[in-house]
């Protein structure tokens, strides 16, 4: 089975340059009529991601299933592309974006220790950039724990809309440690770090816990840096309500136990907030099936 870092690579440069002219030049509502055929190329050409889409819609009990629910599950992954284009472009305001749960946020990185963001391939992740512009004035900086080569040419086309967006990147590809301690530098100034927490790199270690009725692989690092630290961990999701309407999530994740330095301990409580942190993306993912973006046998632990 193909690993989720191997699949190929959806569309050209030439065809992504070509589609962000469109959204930038003739606007959102033509780039919305563009997506129906994109939409259709991509469900006839692309198997495996047709494949388990259809799965993940009968596995959650989606509303719409089958031919047309997959359809609908690609469309709606095309059209947070689109908006990505809008929101690294600085035009966020052509879309109406709903917070919720900002409010613990903000509160909570007002005590200067920072935040760590944990979402997931479900809705936009980009869309959480929004909220550095709500966040107190000396708690705005946001960097993102990304791989830039995975969807190179998607990040490169995006990437070229802003390009000071890059020095807000932390590359996932760097040795674990340096990493650490450039998430530990932006927390230290009570700055804000997003990672996505449901997916693992190849040999990060993982935990299996129970999602939507099985148990799944989820990686153990975010929470452990988490726990290292000592920062305060949010679920944050950006969820595309369909037309120009996102919904951003925050939800506090509190740390099962005390902070402690026994092993054995440690892990059993980072497994309990892992547990957590699945328990409530499998909420959100129910709520919002199509949002679900990660077009692979999530289940498989290879």
């Amino acid at each position: 089975m193909t690993h989720w870092r191997e699949q190929p690579e959806g569309g050209s440069r030439l065809s992504l340059l070509i589609i962000r002219w469109s959204i930038l030049n003739i606007g959102r509502g033509f780039a919305r009529l563009c997506m129906f055929p994109t939409t259709l190329y991509f469900f006839i050409v692309r198997g495996h991601e047709r494949r388990a889409s259809r799965a993940w819609l009968e596995r959650v009990g989606a509303p719409q299933r089958g031919t047309l629910g997959v359809l609908r599950h690609i469309y709606t992954f095309a059209m947070t592309i689109v908006d990505r284009v809008l929101l690294f472009s600085g035009r966020e305001h052509e879309l109406e974006i709903h917070t919720e749960g900002e409010a613990d946020l903000i509160a909570a990185l007002r005590h200067g220790k920072g935040c760590l963001l944990l979402g997931a391939h479900l809705g936009s992740f980009d869309a959480l950039r929004a909220i550095s512009q709500q966040a107190p004035e000396d708690c705005r900086r946001i960097k993102v724990v990304m791989d830039r080569e995975h969807n190179n040419l998607m990040t490169r086309v995006l990437e070229d809309l802003q390009p000071e967006l890059r020095d807000s990147v932390i590359e996932a590809r760097k040795p674990s440690p340096q990493i650490v301690l450039e998430i530990a530098q932006v927390l230290s100034t009570g700055g804000m770090v997003a990672m996505l927490g449901d997916r693992a790199h190849s040999l990060e270690p993982t935990d299996r816990v129970t999602f939507i009725g099985e148990p799944a692989p989820f990686p153990i690092s975010p929470l452990s840096i988490a726990w290292i630290l000592d920062v305060p961990v949010f679920l944050g999701l950006g969820l595309y309500d369909g037309g120009r309407s996102y919904r951003l999530v925050f939800e506090p994740l509190e740390r099962p136990g005390p902070h402690t330095t026994d092993r054995k301990q440690r892990r059993a409580l980072l497994d309990q907030w892992l547990a957590n942190y699945a328990r409530r993306l499998e909420y959100h993912a129910r709520r919002y099936p199509y949002n679900w973006f990660n077009f692979y046998d999530f289940w498989n632990p290879d």
